[in-house]
């Protein structure tokens, strides 16, 4: 999910601490509260949006915002999207600001259980799909956009090869796909962690381990983080090309080759990378109106802005995610280029939150060891 750059919003979602969903920097129109009146009056007028680091919006559509609403919007960055909820839920009797953005699915059970959200239910809410409100019943978080963590193929290189791309987790296993995929350590990355979380919900508990092993045989390559994954060692990106990367296959997002087209020069006229359409996990993230909020009514207003269809249609270019409200319009490239998987791997977030520790201290035991 990026912002002025594809590597930046990746990277950003990209490094856990876990999963520091690691986001880079990006750029943002803060606001600042009016230097005339007592400060509590200027306080009152400010409304103070939390997040990792991936967070962008266009300076026009926020202007919109603070125009009709009447605050001025000041953000503050804490990092990858891991680090960001670690620190608003030990900060959360005295918190930051008043609305976080950014908790994913893979978190959200940990921000929940540790009181982070007080209960608001977006005035329309009702324009958001059903499968994205995994709060439904006490609308502590509103759903914000997605995004499908799913493995991106070198479309050069497969035909040079004369060989089919993998379309299935079931694939990468095979003899002809060995020595090609790289993916993310699954402790300290956001898109590592979720190729880890869509092998167990594709082959459950009893399976996943089994898997990893023949993944591990057939020669997959771990690294640290998406950047160094996506940028140095996979074939089929700009920057992998400049690196004479040797694997053309990455654990990457459904976005990706969009991005590779959006921010290609010269502009290809179609995109050089694809996805395996079967090997994606799905990630929401959440926007809630924090615990102890000081302008509890300026986050309100936030959050209804976030889902409004003006914030929702500036996403994609912005953070290389997909909006969630109904009929929200998304730019060509991502329907031509990158359409979010039909058939994601889900995961209930209670049961991430019961499993992920014990998971990837397996994982790391069985492939990094």
């Amino acid at each position: 999910m990026q912002n002025k750059t594809f590597a930046a919003v990746a990277v950003g979602l990209g490094l856990v601490a876990l999963p520091a969903l690691s986001a880079c920097g990006s750029t943002h129109g803060k606001g600042t509260a009016s230097s005339t009146g007592s400060t509590a009056s200027a306080a009152s007028k400010t409304v103070t949006l939390v997040s990792h680091d991936s967070w962008a919006v266009s300076k026009g559509v926020l202007a919109d915002f603070e125009k009709q609403s009447g605050y001025k919007v000041k953000v503050l960055k804490d990092g990858d999207a891991g680090q960001a909820v670690n620190k608003a839920i030990l900060t959360k009797d005295h918190p930051q600001g008043d609305v976080f953005f950014g908790v994913d699915n893979t978190l959200l059970s940990r921000a929940l259980d540790n009181g982070l959200f007080q209960p608001y239910e977006a005035k329309s809410l009702a324009q958001v799909g059903g499968p994205y409100q995994l709060d439904a019943k006490r609308h502590r978080v509103t759903p914000i956009d997605f995004g499908d963590i799913c493995v991106n193929y070198d479309k050069a290189y497969f035909t040079a090869h004369k060989l089919a791309p993998p379309a299935s987790f079931d694939d990468l296993v095979k003899p002809a796909y060995k020595d090609l995929l790289v993916t993310e350590n699954a402790s300290t990355s956001s898109p590592g962690l979720g190729f880890l979380l869509g092998t167990a919900a594709r082959y459950g508990d009893g399976g996943w381990e089994g898997y990893w092993k023949k993944l591990k045989a057939n020669g997959v390559k771990v690294v640290d983080g998406w950047e160094q994954a996506y940028n140095e060692e996979f074939s089929g990106s700009a920057g992998g090309k400049k690196a004479k990367a040797d694997r053309p296959l990455v654990v990457s997002y459904a976005s990706s080759p969009p991005a590779e087209v959006i921010y290609g020069d010269p502009k290809p006229a179609t995109a050089p990378t694809g996805v395996a359409s079967g090997t994606c996990f799905r990630q929401i993230e959440f926007a809630g109106l924090l615990s102890n909020a000081g302008n509890s009514e300026g986050g309100k207003a936030l959050i209804d802005f976030l889902i409004g269809k003006e914030f929702q249609e500036d996403m994609p270019l912005n953070m290389f995610v997909y909006p969630v409200v109904k009929g929200a319009a998304v730019p060509a490239e991502f329907t031509r280029f990158g359409p979010a998987a039909e058939h994601p791997e889900t995961m209930d977030p209670a049961k991430i939150a019961d499993r992920r520790d014990q998971w990837v201290k397996s994982w790391t035991s069985l492939v990094l060891r």
